[in-house]
């Protein structure tokens, strides 16, 4: 019998084509929905509820199944090909990956239902009017008392279960296991606080950072990488310690982030103060 020198090829299955075509597009959907926002083609709204909340999931489900057809056919097929196989079974992995991270993350929002993070919440560290000024010149929301019912503030309104809307945010603060603390300055005075923490914030990549030298106050501004989302952080600097307060000026839970920075800034400002703040 003779062989022929080249097998014939077969054409690559039209399901496969598909799954492939859908695997470039999702990823490149959720790039678009993010890079949209932080460079103002469109609102935080848009570009976060609209592409990537509501119609991220659409998509990967959208993949998924034709991933699913496409591993079928692939299997079904004779003679059975490994890349179609392949392909198909690397979609499934990457759709059943994506809608794991997007479950972590409302888990997450589910653990953090507010945006503003302070270490005293009998007395939390208050912004300047510059500060202030700018929140109120974009789509910010307000900075809210810590004693009242957050269901009576308006970014919450509607937005969280009736147990949740009858605390304030002083005592969901106080209930977080991860509550950050305040700083001790130990042996150190005010003045090098006030330097430790502006360092920190730099160090940290804040930007707009300025310090209040007569109220002991520095502030700075944290944007995220993705969608450009800015959060305001302020350091009060007392005499016998460091209170640290994180805002966002959008949304509703902060998935983490403003607890994460408060950590992450307290800890670099103890580490430039030295022995003296331990």
């Amino acid at each position: 019998m003779n062989t022929p020198l080249n097998p014939p090829l077969h054409p690559t299955p039209t399901s496969t084509k598909l799954t492939l075509a859908l695997m470039a597009i999702v990823p490149l959907w959720f790039i678009i929905a993010a890079l949209g926002t932080r460079f103002g083609v469109w609102d935080w709204r848009f570009g976060l509820v609209t592409m990537t909340i509501s119609g991220g999931p659409i998509l990967l489900g959208i993949l998924g199944l034709v991933a699913l057809v496409a591993l079928v056919l692939a299997i079904r097929a004779r003679p059975r090909r490994k890349v179609p196989l392949a392909v198909a079974g690397i979609a499934l992995v990457a759709v059943v990956a994506a809608f794991g991270m997007l479950a972590s993350l409302r888990g997450k929002a589910a653990e953090n239902p507010i945006s503003d993070i302070a270490t005293d919440t009998g007395n939390p560290p208050v912004f300047s009017a510059a500060v202030m000024a700018e929140r109120a010149e974009g789509v910010s929301n307000p900075v809210n008392d810590f004693q009242t019912p957050i269901g009576q503030l308006k970014p919450y309104q509607g937005r969280v279960s009736d147990e949740l809307a009858v605390k304030s945010i002083a005592q969901i603060i106080t209930a977080k296991p991860d509550r950050p603390a305040p700083l001790p300055l130990g042996g150190a005075d005010k003045a090098a606080g006030i330097a430790a923490v502006k360092a920190a914030m730099t160090a940290m990549g804040l930007t707009d950072i300025r310090a209040d030298e007569a109220t002991g106050t520095v502030e700075g501004v944290a944007q995220s990488f993705w969608f450009g989302f800015k959060d305001d952080v302020v350091a009060r600097v007392g005499e016998a310690q460091i209170d640290f307060r994180s805002v966002s000026r959008v949304g509703v839970s902060d998935l983490g982030a403003n607890t994460a920075r408060i950590d992450d800034l307290r800890a670099r400002t103890e580490a430039l103060l030295g022995t003296a703040a331990r």
